[in-house]
């Protein structure tokens, strides 16, 4: 991973362009801390306060930037109270939880993994459904579900070769607009773009041929 860290007065900025999705949140929320198209630094830690520039990282779906107050007394880096998979409009899944994928534990509880199939950096989103004019509903039909008796702890994400991504732990399936639809400890999410189950596997990697490790 390469990462720019840029250290201000109260807190450290770090981000990972690897990892970025150009949601443009942070550059349309704050765009004096974040100067895209520039020379040199771009990146200004001390343009807003430190409440503000933590926001920022909480509002980055793929956990491309991530924040720390330099006295040590919070970072962007806290698992959530309630672990989520949030389904984006004709884009990747966006998981907020204690990560561990591959069997790597994440240094982010945010990221955005592929479901179109065509991302050069699997299993995380590049933006490549942009390209590929990837459309997938946002909105997936609620299935019937049970209260989880745990809401949070670790969700380990386990990309199947030339398969779907299998994910365990406490998780819930929530639309783009907020919705939830489906409370799991277990489910095979699509990461081919073929399913027409979305966001779940239906098997359909198969007979597309799809490959990934």
């Amino acid at each position: 991973m390469t990462e720019e860290v840029v250290k201000g007065r109260d807190v450290t900025i770090r981000f990972d362009a690897s990892r970025c999705v150009h949601s443009r949140n942070c550059v349309l929320g704050h765009p004096e801390v974040y100067v895209p198209n520039v020379k040199g630094e771009w990146i200004h830690p001390d343009a807003a306060s430190a409440e503000t520039v933590m926001h920022t990282a909480l509002s980055c779906p793929s956990g491309a930037i991530r924040v720390s107050r330099n006295d040590g007394s919070a970072t962007s880096d806290t698992p959530p109270v309630v672990n989520t998979v949030r389904i984006r409009e004709n884009g990747p899944l966006a998981f907020e939880a204690e990560l561990s994928i591959r069997g790597e534990a994440q240094a982010s509880p945010r990221a955005t993994l592929c479901r179109c199939g065509q991302s050069k950096n699997k299993p995380f989103c590049d933006g490549a459904h942009a390209a590929a004019g990837f459309t997938a509903s946002g909105e997936p039909a609620a299935k019937e579900f049970t209260a989880l008796e745990v809401r949070n702890g670790p969700v380990n994400i386990q990309p199947q070769p030339n398969g779907s991504l299998m994910v365990t732990g406490n998780l819930e399936v929530v639309s783009g607009t907020g919705r939830t639809v489906n409370k799991v400890t277990k489910a095979f999410l699509c990461r081919c773009g073929q399913s027409q189950n979305k966001p779940y596997c239906d098997g359909s990697h198969k007979a597309a041929g799809f490959q990934a490790d």
